[in-house]
């Protein structure tokens, strides 16, 4: 019989459609990966993965196969879930993600609530961008993510956290600081920065300059949110940065300065989402009241989202 192990190659390559990257995805070199491919199909007496110069394609029945072995990866990711944190779902480990953009200002907020709340729960957090955290929520190496919805996804659950807003943030010395908020007509001609492409904030902003007139800078682009305030203050170009990055991080600088946008003033709506299958999605519910509630007390930069 086919391993679950050989199953995520399959998934691996399918979401790639790459050798080395769906083996960087799964932790093997690619000889490894590309052997268990070939037993994987040996065992089932069916070429699954056409390989040529060109790259990597499914074939039919390979397509079929990976997204059943994507199911099996999920359902044996609920019964595990399950065993580990048997009676009580929040005594025991939550494998999280969070979008990079929002992790390490969101978290602080809300982690001593829960923790108070919860005191046997403890959360297994990783970073990344948007595709690679829906893809290990899908296949169940991860229980739940704190992630930008909406999303059309039925097979997944949300439940809706808060709305942020973005802010303009700019060179202390910039004209437009002189305005307690920025007419949106003002970015026109402004260059803009952003995130590197695969963070929804890129999307995001990408829309704002499409829609004002402003230039996005696709030759300055940021990997992180304190990489684009450190070029903020150098004088580079302007960003626009979520309110609560802004509360830790810009709010107590000298260089940089934010400033609301005009209505309508661009933002972001934040949610938990869970697999519809999970084993315990009534115990995320209890978390995203409490973190509702724990936001409402200690961030007045946010709107929650009932």
């Amino acid at each position: 019989m086919p391993t679950l192990q050989q199953f995520r190659y399959l998934v691996a390559v399918a979401d790639t459609l790459h050798f080395r990257r769906a083996a960087e995805s799964v932790n093997v070199t690619q000889p490894t990966l590309s052997t268990q491919l070939r037993e994987l199909e040996d065992k089932l007496g069916v070429q699954l993965v056409e390989r040529s110069r060109s790259g990597v394609t499914l074939t039919p029945i390979g397509a079929d196969v990976s997204a059943r072995a994507r199911g099996v990866l999920r359902d044996v990711a609920d019964i595990a879930t399950l065993a580990r944190t048997g009676a009580d779902p929040l005594a025991g480990t939550i494998r999280v993600g969070v979008v990079g953009s929002l992790g390490s200002y969101f978290l602080p907020l809300v982690i001593p609530a829960l923790h108070a709340a919860y005191p046997r729960l403890k959360f297994y957090v990783r970073e990344g961008v948007a595709q690679d955290l829906l893809t290990r929520l899908r296949d169940g190496a991860l229980d739940l993510l704190f992630f930008p919805t909406p999303l059309d996804d039925p097979n997944l659950a949300v439940a809706p956290l808060f709305h942020e807003p973005l802010l303009v943030v700019l060179p202390s010395d910039h004209p437009l600081t002189a305005s307690t908020v920025v007419d949106r007509a003002a970015l026109r001609g402004e260059t803009v920065m952003t995130l590197e492409a695969g963070h929804r904030l890129h999307e995001t902003v990408a829309a704002l300059c499409a829609e004002t007139g402003a230039h996005l800078s696709l030759d300055y682009e940021g990997t992180s949110l304190d990489t684009l305030r450190q070029m903020v203050a150098t004088g580079l170009g302007l960003s626009v940065l979520p309110a609560l990055y802004v509360r830790s991080e810009v709010a107590r600088e000298d260089l940089v300065t934010a400033r609301a946008l005009s209505s309508p003033a661009p933002g972001r709506d934040i949610g938990m989402v869970w697999r519809q299958t999970a084993a315990h999605g009534h115990a995320y519910r209890t978390l995203a009241a409490v973190i509702r509630k724990t936001l409402t007390l200690g961030a007045p930069e946010v709107r929650v989202i009932e």
